[in-house]
């Protein structure tokens, strides 16, 4: 019994010592990599993984790789701006294009690329491989790198309060980016070790082994210096924010229309928030941008008065106007999701009035907030446009003032002496002294400027703070998280059903996590070192002993033909006179 298991052990122990030629699986990859379909080089031991050319095109390689997931991941966190930036683009281009998601679409092609030449180089290291990168790949990979910086540095420049959404990201899925590096640089540890124990310079062992080691222990103790909001404490996450349609439900209906805002009440919104300017003759409507070329036919009705101010025209001429076949060019890609009904009623929308908007909002028994536009010199009501945009909230509309969130700075003191029932909001982020001298009970913030901290010490003197634009899940639940009362969103339909924010967890789960998964790390690591310390310790000794015996074999080869040639050479004497003499007979 012993000696059949001791002989299984020894089996056991040769099979781990032996080295594996995987042919098919080593030609696949140098032809993948280097297009060397038959020609493949294992390195030799003590050799390196490459000469300094194809040396330098790894590192190239792994650059590359490091750029396009760090743009894929900006620009995939800043999904929820895409809409703003498509419109940016719209601005300058004259046309629409969801350029965002072609953006996203490149970037995610070249990562993937990017990150198949990555995986081939390093199962080539895994299996002994010398690697040779072929010019084709080379080319991808330059361009992929040009793509990534130079996208990176114009978004930088153009739209660089991006960056603060990338930061504020990290405090959701930081936890999760942890756990991803250690399971990389886990994975990792195989190809290294490999090498490591193969090479005969210290100089390179040390400086490898360093790095690798360094940014090991670096990944380790990131959690220490991580904060996220919505790890808490259970019992302590306050209710869910209030949620207010940003011009509506923009998503389901063309923004700032009627349908827009009785979609809004539909999916559940708690407040309705719009933009207000004042025609020629008055009457305040509903209109974010200065012009009237992007949400309106106004090229096909005045087609000369493409770019003259919205403000400019009278209300009879915005009443000709349609505000809603722009939206059928689905810019939010939610068009197909309408009915057939809903897409007919959502092309014939026409621009709205404030006095409608309020009408809705009282009834329905909903908050609003708006921006209200000065209009531009010369205009009528240049130096009237506070009183009119009071006049209609209280002689016109049956709205309540406490509905209204007057977010107006202009003539604040003159407004709340008029009327003290106006929830006088603020978008600034003033000291809490100035606040409270200007009888401020709401803060009107963008997202980027979330601040847990902030928000707790602005709702210890009962100053509440609404976020927006947030329409990304993500962005919802690290409001939640941070105490914000509102938020303003594109998508009530989406936020609405979100029962509970998402990545919560309690700080003993959070400490649970980050242990385990370290502490893993370490024992397969430790582990792989050891085996291959111990598997190149012991093909160390059989190449010896291999070279040993061949060695003896070829010196008594050696021997037993010197033996041979001396009996040779003394027998052939002993012959030729017989022969001799029998030649001669």
């Amino acid at each position: 019994m012993e000696s059949s298991l001791s002989q299984q052990l020894r089996g056991f122990r040769a099979r781990l010592l032996r080295r594996y030629d995987h042919g098919p699986f080593v030609s696949c990859l140098s032809g993948l990599y280097g297009c060397r379909w038959r020609r493949h080089e294992r390195k030799q031991l003590g050799d390196c993984c490459c000469n300094k050319l194809e040396g330098a095109s790894f590192v190239f390689l792994v650059v590359a790789f490091c750029l396009t997931l760090v743009f894929l991941y900006f620009w995939g966190q800043a999904k929820n701006d895409y809409n703003d930036f498509d419109w940016f683009s719209f601005g300058h281009l004259g046309f629409w294009f969801p350029w965002s998601v072609v953006l996203l679409v490149i970037s995610a092609v070249f990562f993937t690329y990017i990150s198949f030449v990555m995986l081939l180089a390093v199962c080539l290291l895994s299996e002994g491989q010398k690697l040779y990168l072929h010019w084709s790949h080379k080319i991808v990979i330059a361009v992929s790198l040009i793509f990534s910086g130079v996208a990176t540095a114009v978004l930088s420049d153009l739209w660089s309060k991006e960056w603060k959404t990338l930061l504020l990201s990290f405090q959701i899925t930081a936890p999760y980016l942890h756990v991803g590096g250690v399971l990389l640089m886990t994975s990792l540890a195989w190809p290294l070790a490999l090498h490591f124990f193969r090479m005969r310079s210290r100089v390179r062992r040390g400086l490898i082994m360093g790095v690798y080691v360094t940014l090991l222990c670096a990944l380790y103790v990131v959690p220490l210096g991580l904060y996220s909001p919505c790890i808490k404490e259970e019992g302590s996450l306050g209710p869910p924010p209030d949620l207010i349609g940003h011009r509506g439900a923009p998503m389901l209906a063309p923004e700032n229309t009627l349908m827009s805002f009785e979609k809004a009440v539909e999916v559940g919104s708690d407040g309705l928030e719009t933009d207000v300017t004042i025609s020629w003759d008055g009457v305040p409507f509903l209109m974010h941008d200065h012009n009237l070329q992007r949400t309106t036919n106004i090229h096909e009705v005045f087609p000369n008065h493409t770019n003259t101010i919205a403000a400019m025209f009278t209300w009879t001429e915005l009443e000709s106007l349609n505000a809603g076949a722009w939206f059928l060019s689905d810019p939010f890609g939610t068009v197909g999701s309408l009915g057939a009904e809903d897409r007919q009623l959502a092309g014939s929308q026409s621009i709205c009035s404030l006095l409608d908007f309020l009408q809705l909002a009282a009834q329905r028994d909903k908050l609003v907030i708006f921006d209200l536009y000065r209009p531009p010199r010369g205009h009528p009501y240049r130096d009237a446009w506070i009183q009119r945009t009071l006049e209609v909230i209280h002689n016109e509309s049956s709205i309540h003032s406490s509905q209204v969130l007057w977010l107006p700075s202009h003539l604040r003191s003159l407004v709340q002496e008029f009327d003290p029932d106006l929830q006088q909001t603020s978008s600034s982020q003033l000291p809490l002294e100035e606040l409270q001298s200007n009888s401020i009970i709401r803060l009107n913030l963008h997202y980027s400027s979330m601040s847990a901290e902030l928000i707790s010490e602005y709702a210890a003197v009962n100053i509440s703070t609404n976020l927006y634009v947030i329409s990304q899940p993500w962005l919802f639940s690290l409001a939640w998280c941070s105490g914000a009362q509102s938020v303003t969103t594109n998508a009530p339909q989406l936020l609405r059903p979100i029962r509970s924010p998402l990545f919560l967890m309690t700080p003993a789960q959070y400490n649970l996590m980050w242990i385990l998964t370290d502490l893993l790390s370490f024992i397969v690591i430790f582990i792989i070192l050891f085996f291959h310390w111990w598997r190149e310790r012991g093909l160390a000794c059989s190449d010896s002993k291999i070279l040993m015996e061949n060695g003896t074999y070829r010196q008594m080869k050696t021997e037993m033909s010197d033996i041979w040639s001396v009996s040779s050479g003394n027998s052939q004497p002993e012959r030729m006179p017989s022969l001799a003499t029998v030649t001669e007979h």
